[in-house]
């Protein structure tokens, strides 16, 4: 497996994700398009990025500046947990509201409102997991 977040392993996440069910699928119903970057707490940067366009990922790499939709940050154990147990929504907002999982760009209270992309957004945990 390659390096978690590293360009290989986020080419490996955006397959996953467009074979996921009720990610892509879902995400597409609703337009959803953003640039969203992944890293770890403490780091001036995201090290991952993936760029979804009408819930499609389209492209996935490295952090090279690009403007960011959302730029959601964890330690790496943390992350890890994670993919081998995907949170559900209440793992999620304890791990926001501990801190654990941080938002440096995009607004995590908005998101996790709409069902339309808290579901994915759950979802997306699962398909970590299988990248």
């Amino acid at each position: 497996m390659a390096d978690l977040f590293a360009p290989e392993w986020m080419t490996s996440f955006q397959d996953v994700w467009n074979n996921e069910a009720g990610l892509s699928d879902e995400l597409a119903k609703i337009g959803f398009s953003s640039t969203i970057a992944y890293g770890y707490l403490g780091e001036d940067a995201p090290r991952g990025v993936l760029v979804v366009e009408n819930g499609k990922a389209v492209s996935a790499g490295a952090f090279e500046g690009q403007e960011l939709s959302w730029d959601i940050r964890a330690s790496q154990d943390n992350w890890t947990k994670w993919m081998s147990k995907p949170p559900g929504m209440m793992g999620l907002g304890i791990a926001y509201t501990s801190r654990k999982m941080q938002f440096l760009v995009g607004d995590y209270g908005a998101m996790v409102k709409d069902p339309r992309m808290a579901g994915p957004f759950v979802k997306s945990f699962a398909a970590m997991g299988k990248a």
